[in-house]
């Protein structure tokens, strides 16, 4: 777990390069308005600024396809190399055209950075600290903005301040991003697998999860290479001990053995017929299935309410952990501690056999001794996996099935993602029992669980003997599916609504804000000037950033994503009202500096702590391997366009609007944005990301009521 953590740090020095990046072109900006004369020509100022923009747009647009093609890690070289250059060309700089050619080469180094860290950190994290991890970029871009704006308010203090050496530092620490990409970082091993490379994927697995035995994980990875849509459905189970009745009952082909770690059979799953999923059954799905509110949302929503939350229980069910207390096992999801650690499913009855595959196609230790039906091409369907703990309480297991094709009976391999559900109260659990056709006396730890079932990849007979299918590129048709669709709303909208929010002219116009509104009459008694003052101001803010965003990486994986924004931005909203009124009420210019000071640290701390960081993280967790890498780049060009409308607009609309009418803006920006998340944004906190795919596919059926999707009766 720690080599994890470790490495998914690294990865963000390039976000740390982004932060920086954003405070020294603002700094920057003061003494290159005077030297280049650009308060004439705002059009020209704007351009300087969005120029990184325009390149990160273009680039974007390739930048996905590219990375399912090469890799996510060459992709990151080639952002710390393009860092490298952009400060070189800024220190040469001797007119405003070689500035913009630093600023076109500094766009591809930020386009590659922000597009493919989100999205390499979450295909290398286990999901019950996949938030924590990817909040960790805004942490690194906020720390990258104090550490600039620091450099720029000390070489404010000189006599002759040096723009260009501003912009040139960067190359420095490029260099270290650099030598940690090439020498440190491994290969996604999500792309590995995708690529048909299984031996190396789980070397990389072995290595990041500090085990031997990562083959559930593997297996995983290779079932998210084909999400089961149409074909899944969610199946209620009733979990029980095994006692001496059960064993000696004539349980049929439906009934589930769950063996432990000492290869024994120690819990039996029944799935109840004829019943709808506890999940379905609760009140959120009831009140919620009409109205403005995605279905999806509301699917996500009852999980989350119902799954078992409590750590250390008897069925080892983990909440969100923490990289904070990472030496704990508990905290470890791929620890061997708990009763369903490795269980394997397997339909009980007297022809079924037992199989130990060695050298199965994902190259599983011939060691693994592994129980799987026999109907399966007598032993040639390849290494199940016996390891099957993914992650968040969730288990990846297998059961056979049937289905009549030309008359004949053909036998198949499902997958199951089997994760329990919170014990109800003891009379609505009877009840429950009682009517759910369950036959097998509860005694001990009895408890429901919840299933997605849906066709295995592994249970494919071309996969099976031809394992390069698994290989194949991108599908453009893909992104037609409707769970796709449904996820590329999401991921767009709430790429765009960021931007309305504002953040842009933040950023990127904070010292020009702060000076306008008169922040040197807040600090001349310290003797600084107007420049100096806006500059230390904004080394304030990008420090309260920090402990904001320390407090969102703890609750990332517990309070979850959805929440977080949906708290924060009613936050933001109030700051910007702030900034809206004062000017209605006739106070002194000390007065008025010091709201606008604390309005702007407010409403930037909070925004990094929530919707600055949530839409990337949310956006590398909602799309199926196959097309992660294009939906990626569609989402992320969505954020270069927008981002490049609002800085390169900016300097107009305050020259034609005023700080006043900006602010308006963005307050309805903020109203949108909130009304965006509760509508259509679900909560996908502490799921491993080919579930959060699967519960995507099935939520966004058409014609389906969300009360019974993917029920089997």
């Amino acid at each position: 777990m720690r080599e994890v953590v470790i490495v998914a740090v690294a990865a963000t020095l390039g976000n740390l390069l982004i932060g920086w990046d954003n405070s020294a072109i603002a700094g920057g900006m003061t003494y290159m308005k005077q030297e280049f004369n650009l308060d004439a020509d705002p059009t020209l100022e704007g351009l300087i600024v969005s120029m990184s923009f325009l390149s990160g747009t273009i680039v974007t647009i390739f930048t996905g396809t590219v990375s399912d093609m090469l890799g996510r890690r060459p992709m990151l070289i080639i952002s710390s190399v393009m860092y490298f250059l952009s400060g070189l060309v800024a220190l040469w700089s001797p007119n405003v055209y070689i500035v913009l050619l630093s600023r076109l080469l500094d766009g591809v180094a930020i386009a590659l950075a922000v597009t493919l860290t989100p999205l390499y950190i979450s295909e290398i994290s286990p999901p019950d600290i996949r938030g924590q991890l990817n909040t960790v970029t805004q942490f690194s871009c906020s720390a990258g903005m104090f550490l600039s704006y620091c450099m720029v308010f000390s070489m404010s203090l000189m006599d002759s301040p040096s723009w260009r050496l501003m912009l040139a530092l960067i190359s420095i620490l490029a260099i270290a991003y650099f030598l940690l990409t090439v020498f440190y970082l491994p290969e996604s091993p999500r792309w590995l697998v995708s690529k048909g490379r299984i031996d190396d994927a789980m070397k990389v697995l072995q290595r990041i999860r500090g085990t031997e035995d990562v083959s559930g994980e593997l297996a995983l990875l290779a079932e998210g290479l084909s999400p089961g849509g149409e074909t899944t459905s969610i199946e209620e189970y009733i979990v029980a001990p095994v006692n001496e009745l059960t064993a000696s009952q004539d349980t049929g082909k439906d009934y589930i053995k769950l063996y432990g770690p000492n290869e024994e059979v120690s819990m039996v799953a029944q799935p109840v017929n004829g019943q709808a999923s506890m999940i379905s059954r609760q009140g959120s799905f009831a009140t919620q299935t009409s109205g403005l509110k995605d279905p999806i949302v509301t699917l996500f929503g009852s999980v989350h309410d119902n799954l078992l939350s409590e750590p250390g229980s008897a069925r080892g069910i983990t909440k969100g952990s923490s990289f904070f207390s990472m030496n704990d096992e508990e905290s470890n999801p791929y620890g061997t501690g708990d009763n369903l650690q490795a269980p394997l499913l397997s339909p009980l009855g007297e022809k079924d056999k037992t199989h130990a595959f060695k050298g199965g196609m994902f190259g599983f230790t011939s060691n693994s001794s592994l129980r799987s039906n026999s109907s399966l091409n007598q032993g040639n369907a390849g290494e199940i996996p016996n390891n099957t703990d993914i992650g968040g309480g969730w288990q990846l297991v297998y059961k056979t099935s049937e289905k009549v094709r030309g008359g004949k009976r053909e036998k198949g391999l499902q997958r199951v993602y089997l994760h329990a559900e919170a014990a109800p109260a003891a009379a609505q659990f009877n009840s429950f029992v009682s009517t759910s056709g369950y036959d097998i006396p509860l005694e001990g730890e009895a408890f429901p669980a919840a299933a997605l079932v849906s066709q295995s990849v592994l249970g494919s007979k071309d996969v099976l003997h031809h394992p390069e299918v698994i290989a194949k590129g991108p599908s453009w048709r893909a992104l037609l599916e409707p769970g796709v669709k449904r996820a590329l709303i999401v991921g767009v909208g709430l790429q765009i609504l960021q931007q309305a929010a504002g953040i842009g002219g933040f950023l990127y116009y904070a010292p020009q804000i702060l000076e306008q509104a008169g922040i040197g009459a807040l600090l001349s008694n310290l003797g600084f000037s107007s420049t100096s003052a806006s500059f230390l101001v904004n080394i304030i803010t990008t420090f309260c950033m920090l402990p904001c965003i320390v407090l969102s990486i703890r609750l990332m994986d517990i309070a979850g994503r959805r929440s977080i924004m949906l708290y924060t931005i009613p936050i933001l909203i109030v700051s910007l009202m702030v900034l809206v009124v004062r000017d209605s009420f006739n106070i002194s210019s000390v007065l008025n500096a010091a709201i606008t000071a604390v309005s702007v640290v407010i409403y930037e701390s909070i925004f990094c702590m929530g919707f600055g960081v949530i839409p990337n993280i949310v956006c590398a967790e909602i799309f199926p391997t196959s097309v992660r890498g294009i939906c990626i780049s569609l989402c992320s060009l969505t954020y270069w366009v927008c981002t490049l409308i609002v800085t390169s607009t900016f300097p107009a609309l305050l020259q034609l609007l005023g700080l006043t009418g900006v602010f308006g803006l963005f307050v309805v920006g903020c109203i949108l944005s909130w009304a965006f998340v509760y509508l259509k944004v679900p909560e996908t906190k502490g799921m491993p990301l080919e579930v959060i795919i699967e519960f995507f596919a099935i939520g966004a059926k058409p014609g389906t009521d969300p009360a019974t999707i993917g029920m089997k009766n």
